[in-house]
């Protein structure tokens, strides 16, 4: 498991190499300020929110999954509900539905089985981190921990797309992930940052998303697409 570094804006956490152990797991721990808004300048972004814990989910993949959708690590709502993309305000799952049946209205497990045949796997780019509440710009920059995606593509060798849920999940795969993935495969991985689905992303319409995911899931493999966003 490797570690990240310092966040460059209010929206993306960058990750860079550390040696430094892991953090004890302790709830409270000191704050690590990110950058601000103009409407937060002079004041503390960390105050009175005592960090926390979180770790991701373990991955939902059959052996033969051809897409990888990697987010950061999911929200308050996902982590108490033990569901991708839990928040009723996330589009998440009314894309997918859109492009692969599976809708928010049907049973969870029935839109993971539907993932899975489309040839969909889910999962995070970080493992574990300090962070309060659900924004990615709130995570504690020197706790992140990535997952061990050297030995999830090897177990996964049809992989060779994967689309990132948000500038966050991809800045930390590029920067730490990647380096680390050289000889795991003999072909380079199709690459495609799309636009979050999370409500705190309005910068685009809803048909305006949609239309980037179902680009995206159409891309051929080998066509390195840096920003469908």
């Amino acid at each position: 498991m490797t570690r990240c570094s310092s966040a460059t804006s209010a929206t993306t956490a960058r990750c860079a190499p550390s040696t430094a152990r892991p953090r004890p797991r302790t709830a409270g721990a000191a704050c690590s300020p990110s950058s601000t808004t103009s409407s937060e300048a002079g004041s503390d972004p960390c105050r009175n929110r005592p960090l926390s814990l979180v770790s991701s989910f373990a991955p939902v993949a059959d052996r033969s999954a051809r897409v990888l959708i990697l987010g950061s690590m999911p929200g308050t709502a996902s982590l108490a509900a033990s569901q991708y993309y839990a928040h009723p305000r996330n589009a998440f799952w009314r894309i997918l539905g859109e492009i692969t049946g599976a809708t928010p209205e049907q049973p969870y497990d029935e839109r993971l089985r539907r993932l899975r045949e489309h040839g969909i796997a889910l999962w995070d780019v970080l493992q574990q981190c300090h962070r309060p509440g659900s924004l990615d710009a709130d995570i504690a920059p020197d706790s992140m921990i990535v997952n061990d995606f050297a030995g999830f593509l090897r177990a996964h060798p049809a992989i060779d797309r994967v689309l990132f849920n948000g500038a966050t999940a991809e800045h930390c795969f590029r920067s730490r992930v990647l380096p680390d993935l050289s000889g795991v495969r003999a072909e380079p991985l199709t690459l495609i940052r799309l636009p979050s689905t999370s409500p705190a992303h309005a910068a685009l319409s809803y048909a305006d998303k949609l239309a980037a995911w179902r680009q995206a899931l159409s891309t051929p493999a080998g066509d390195d697409v840096h920003d469908a966003s």
